[in-house]
C-alpha cells in the first residue's frame, strides 16, 4: 500500500470511534458545536502536542446574552467596549460585541440586554460608524423596546458645544421607546480612562445574577497565552520611541510655525496605516510649571496623592497633570472658590466658558481670579480639579511602504500671547521645541478604519486638506505609488501665503510631474484682497468636482472642524445640488449616502 494510502486511510474514523464523537456531541448547541469544529480544526493543521489548550466556557442554549454595542470614530469607544466584553465574559457571561456599523438595528427588539459605548463626532454627530444606527434609532420606524434593559457609556469632550451628544442621543431615545435603564448614563471626558473602568466594574457586577451562563463546560486548563500578532505597545503602555528630526517647513516670515517630525519606530512592531493617528505622550514645560507654583505660592515640594501614589506637586505638574488645555470644569471651581465675579460671569455662560477655555490655560485662569492671603487653597485640593494629561494624537503624513520603521507627523505650534506671557501648546511645544534630536519620546498608534483609502486602486480621491490638515494626503500619495494605484488623486490645499506656507510644496510638485497627482488646486487666503479658501476653489470647479463623485470618487477631509469642515461641506451641498439639479435636502441625502458607504470621510479636530 502506498504511504499516501495508508495516511488516508488514517484520517477515517471507524465504528466505534463514530459513536463515541456521537455521544460526545449530543445536546451541544450550534455554539458549541462551532467552537469544537475551531478547536478540531486546528488540532488537525498544527498537530495534537501543538494546540496549545484553552480554557473554553461552552455556553449553555439557554443562557442568555448581553449584547455590547459600540459607536467609535478613533477608536476610544471600541477600547472600552471591548474591555467591557472582556471583563463580562470573565464573569461567565455571553457576550456579543458589535460595532454599531455591523449590527442590524431592527434586532434590538429581540435584545434583552443591550449596552452601548459611544463617542460623539465633532460637533454633536455621530461617528462615521454609527450614521445609520443612529438615523434608524432616531426615526419612526424605530420598534418599541419594552423588553431591552440597557446602559449607555458616553465619551466625549468637554470643550465641545455638544459634549457626549451621540451618548445622550441614544440613552434619550432607547428611554422614549420604553427600553429600561440597568444605570444612568455616564458621560466622561477626555479623561475617560477611570471614570469607564468604574462603569465596568459596576454593570457587570449588576448584571452578573442575570446573565451568568447556566451550563459551563471546561474542555482544558489554559496554559498559554493567545498568540497575537498586534505590537506589545498601546495608550497603556507606549513604545519610547527616538525623535530624529524636527524641521520646520514654513517659511521665516510665515505668520506660522509648522514643523516636519520623524520618529523611529525601530524595534517596536508598530504597524499603522494612511489614515491612522500617532499618539504622542508629553511632558508639561518645568517653566510653566514654575510659575504656576510661584502665582500660587507653593515650594513644589508638597506631597500629594493621584490614584493611590503619592507625588511632589511639582513632579505630578510635570508629568500627570494637563495644565495647557483647561477643561470647562476647572473654570467653574476657580470661580466659585474665588468668587471672582468677571469669572462667575463666564461660568454661567456655556458658549463663553467653553471659548475661554480654549484660550486660557490654568495658570492664566488662576491670575484672572487670583487668591489672597485668606483663601490659601491646599496642594490636593488642586490637584483634585485638575484633569490628568492626555496624550494628543496628530495624523501620520507617512506611508511605511515608503518610510518603514519610522512615522512622520506635521506639527503646527501652538503660540499666542497671553498678558504679555508667550503661552505654547503641550504636545506641540514638547516635540518641536523642547526635545532634541534623539531625544527619547512616547507613543503609539492609534488607529482609524474610518479615513481609509479605497480598497481598489484604480478608484479616484478627492483630498481636501489646507494647513496641517494635509498630513494624512501626504502618507496617501506615498501609499498609492508604493501600490501602483492607477485611480486619480485631486488635491486641494490652503494656507495663508504660498511663498512661505505652502507646506511639501517641492513633493506635490514632483507627484503632479510624475502624473500620479493628477490635478492641484490650491487656495492662499492672504496673498490677494478678497480671501480665498479651499471650499471657493471648490465652488470654481463644481462641474468637475460633481463629475468625480460621479464616477466614484472618495472624498477626504481632514483639519480644522470648527470652521473649515463646516464650510467645505456646505460648499458640496451646493456643488451637489446645483449640479445635480437637486434640492438641498436631496443633496444632504446625497452626501450622506456617501459617508455611509465610506465615499466621505473627515478626520476633523
Amino acid at each position: 500500500m502506498l504511504p499516501e494510502q495508508n495516511q488516508n486511510n488514517q484520517t477515517m474514523l471507524d465504528a466505534n470511534q463514530l459513536a463515541t464523537l456521537q455521544q460526545t456531541i449530543n445536546g451541544f448547541s450550534a455554539m458549541q458545536l462551532a467552537w469544537a469544529s475551531g478547536y478540531l480544526a486546528a488540532k488537525s493543521e498544527q498537530g495534537s502536542d501543538q494546540v496549545a489548550p484553552t480554557a473554553i466556557a461552552l455556553v449553555s442554549s439557554a443562557a442568555p446574552t448581553l449584547t455590547v454595542l459600540y459607536a467609535s470614530q478613533t477608536g476610544n469607544a471600541k477600547s472600552v467596549a471591548t474591555k467591557l466584553a472582556d471583563a463580562a465574559k470573565a464573569q461567565g457571561i455571553t457576550v456579543n460585541l458589535k460595532n454599531v456599523a455591523d449590527y442590524k438595528v431592527k434586532a434590538l427588539k429581540t435584545e434583552s440586554h443591550v449596552l452601548i459605548v459611544s463617542s460623539t463626532n465633532g460637533e454633536g454627530e455621530p461617528p462615521d460608524d454609527a450614521l445609520v444606527f443612529h438615523e434608524f434609532l432616531l426615526s419612526k420606524k424605530a420598534p418599541e423596546l419594552v423588553n431591552l434593559h440597557y446602559a449607555v457609556l458616553a465619551l466625549g469632550d468637554s470643550s465641545y458645544e455638544f459634549f457626549c451628544q451621540t451618548g445622550k442621543d441614544f440613552d434619550q431615545r432607547l428611554q422614549a421607546l420604553g427600553a429600561k435603564p440597568i444605570l444612568a448614563r455616564v458621560d466622561c471626558d477626555v479623561d475617560y480612562q477611570t471614570e469607564a473602568q468604574t462603569w465596568i466594574a459596576t454593570i457587570v457586577a449588576e448584571l452578573k445574577p442575570t446573565l451568568l451562563q447556566s451550563q459551563t463546560v471546561t474542555l482544558a486548563p489554559a496554559s498559554q497565552a493567545q498568540v497575537s500578532v498586534e505590537s506589545q505597545y498601546s495608550k497603556e503602555h507606549p513604545f519610547v520611541a527616538e525623535l530624529l528630526v524636527s524641521q520646520k517647513i514654513t517659511g521665516r516670515d510665515s505668520a506660522k510655525d509648522v514643523r516636519h517630525v520623524e520618529i523611529s519606530l525601530s524595534e517596536s512592531g508598530l504597524q499603522y496605516q494612511p489614515g491612522d493617528a500617532l499618539g504622542v505622550w508629553f511632558e508639561n514645560d518645568v517653566v510653566l510649571v514654575e510659575e504656576l507654583l510661584d502665582v500660587l505660592d507653593f515650594t513644589g515640594d508638597e506631597t500629594i496623592v493621584l490614584a493611590g501614589e503619592s507625588y511632589s506637586l511639582r513632579d505630578a505638574l510635570i508629568h500627570q497633570l494637563e495644565i495647557t488645555q483647561t477643561a470647562p470644569k476647572f473654570i467653574k471651581f476657580w470661580a466659585e472658590h474665588t468668587g471672582d465675579a468677571g469669572l462667575l460671569n463666564v461660568a454661567d455662560d456655556n458658549n463663553a466658558l467653553r471659548l475661554y477655555a480654549a484660550e486660557h490655560q490654568i495658570v492664566d485662569v488662576i491670575r484672572k481670579a487670583p487668591l489672597n492671603k485668606a483663601e490659601r487653597i491646599a496642594p490636593q485640593t488642586l490637584v483634585d480639579e485638575l484633569r490628568e494629561i492626555t496624550p494628543r494624537l496628530y495624523s501620520i503624513a507617512s506611508s511605511q511602504a515608503e518610510v518603514e520603521d519610522e512615522v512622520h507627523l506635521t506639527v503646527g505650534v501652538v503660540s499666542y500671547q497671553e498678558n504679555g506671557q508667550q503661552r505654547l501648546g503641550g504636545a506641540s511645544s514638547f516635540l518641536t521645541q523642547r526635545l532634541t534630536e534623539g531625544s527619547a519620546v512616547k507613543v503609539f498608534i492609534e488607529h482609524n478604519n474610518n479615513f481609509r483609502l479605497p480598497a481598489n486602486d484604480d478608484t479616484p480621491v478627492i483630498m481636501i486638506g489646507p494647513g496641517t490638515g494635509v498630513a494624512p494626503f501626504r502618507a496617501f500619495m506615498q501609499e498609492r505609488e508604493a501600490r501602483g494605484a492607477q485611480g486619480k488623486n485631486w488635491m486641494l490645499f490652503g494656507d495663508q501665503t504660498f511663498t512661505q506656507d505652502f507646506l511639501y510644496q517641492v513633493e506635490w510638485q514632483n507627484y503632479l510631474k510624475s502624473g500620479l497627482l493628477t490635478r492641484m488646486d490650491v487656495a492662499f487666503s492672504r496673498d490677494q484682497a478678497q480671501k480665498i479658501y479651499v471650499q471657493d476653489r471648490l465652488r470654481e470647479h463644481a462641474e468637475q468636482v460633481f463629475t468625480w463623485l460621479q464616477q466614484g470618487a472618495h472624498l477626504y477631509i481632514c483639519g480644522d472642524a470648527t470652521r473649515m469642515a463646516k464650510d467645505v461641506h456646505q460648499a458640496l451641498v451646493e456643488i451637489v445640488a446645483e449640479q445635480g439639479d437637486l434640492n438641498v435636502t436631496q443633496a444632504e441625502s446625497y452626501l450622506k449616502s456617501l459617508r455611509t458607504t465610506k465615499r466621505y470621510q473627515k478626520d476633523v479636530y
